[in-house]
């Protein structure tokens, strides 16, 4: 199984009404691709407490390395990639194999 973390702030230039439901989109968006072949879980934090150094953070289970290949390149994935990159900036990202 391969363990997939990714962190990130909220982008610039957005009130904080604006970040919080662009996280609310992000949240939505990325626990929706549960439901792809290989992927066990996917489960989106949102920061409620001030003292965090990020904003949202995503855990997701893979079955397998090749499960996750194919969850990168999947075009669901990389629509919701697309619009992280509008919302949300200096991404932290820590996968391992469990």
């Amino acid at each position: 199984m391969i363990r997939h973390i990714v962190m990130w702030n909220y982008a610039n230039g957005f009130s904080e009404d604006e970040n919080i439901e662009n996280a609310r989109k992000v949240k939505n968006g990325l626990e929706a691709l549960a439901d792809l072949d290989g992927v066990l879980e996917m489960k989106v934090r949102i920061n409620e407490l001030p003292y965090s150094n990020t904003d949202v953070l995503l855990d997701s289970l893979f079955e397998s390395e090749d499960a996750f290949k194919s969850y990168k390149v999947h075009q669901r994935h990389l629509q919701m990639a697309e619009l992280i990159g509008k919302v949300l900036q200096n991404r932290v990202c820590f996968d391992y194999v469990c």
